[in-house]
């Protein structure tokens, strides 16, 4: 039987692409192009992969109003890439430290709440 074997990317809605786009590369680091966004590389870190389903009042993804996806960004220095928001002017919330990582939360121009995780050494083998 046919099945699904992994996930091949996140689309999300831009009002403005070029902008959002630009934000995304400046703030994150992520190389996009117009049309076929980031491609990433397996041995670049981005072999962990998450898939969850929340209840449609859930706020953890965002505005249940207007954000129906959440995408979660594997970071390889979680300290780092806050001090350079903190740089962009653009604000996130506190470390949050579970058994698997840590985390935080931004929110893009478009308000698209996003997640940004920084495994435990154990998750890296």
């Amino acid at each position: 039987m046919a099945k699904v074997i992994g996930v091949g990317g996140v689309f999300l809605r831009a009002r403005n692409v070029e902008e959002l786009c630009a934000w995304y590369e400046r703030v994150l680091g992520l190389e996009l192009t117009i049309g076929t966004g980031a491609i990433f590389d397996r041995s670049q870190g981005s072999e962990h992969l998450v898939v969850s389903f929340f209840e449609p009042s859930s706020t953890y993804i965002g505005d249940p109003e207007r954000q129906g996806a959440m995408v979660n960004y594997v970071v390889d220095d979680l300290d780092g890439l806050l001090h350079h928001l903190d740089e962009c002017g653009v604000e996130y919330e506190p470390i949050q430290v579970e058994p698997y990582g840590r985390f935080s939360w931004t929110t893009d121009p478009e308000g698209n709440r996003l997640e940004l995780w920084e495994p435990s050494p154990a998750d890296d083998a």
